[in-house]
């Protein structure tokens, strides 16, 4: 059996963003409420029946929220670009050597109605 548990977070942060749509508004610093949800794929673990305790989890997250919540996206070492692909791509490196690994990262800003998701377990055959 798998079982896909997940735990979200949020942060508040600035940007700026070089586009050829609304442009003028994106270059300028701006900010955002941003969501993210990780999630976790596996089988239980028989000792503990967990596939992941969701306390190391919220550990690993915590550290991840403290490098985006309340900075500069621009200025974010390793994240590139500021945009909802790149977020999902920063926060599952951040997350690399857990174990199990993260299947998916969504990171959504709520009050736009916009999201990304990044599955990163391969197809099914």
């Amino acid at each position: 059996m798998q079982f896909t548990v997940s735990q979200r977070f949020f942060f508040d942060a600035a940007h700026t963003l070089q586009r050829e749509i609304e442009a003028e508004g994106s270059r300028r610093v701006h900010g955002h409420t941003y969501h993210a949800e990780v999630w976790v794929q596996g089988p239980r673990n028989p000792a503990n029946g967990m596939v992941i305790d969701l306390g190391f989890l919220r550990q690993r997250l915590a550290v991840v929220r403290e490098q985006l919540d309340h900075h500069l996206l621009d200025e974010v070492p390793g994240l590139g670009t500021p945009t909802l692909e790149n977020l999902c791509a920063f926060i599952a490196q951040q997350l690399s050597g857990m174990q199990p690994p993260p299947s998916r990262v969504r990171v959504w800003r709520e009050a736009l109605g916009d999201g990304c998701t990044l599955d990163l377990t391969p197809p099914q055959a």
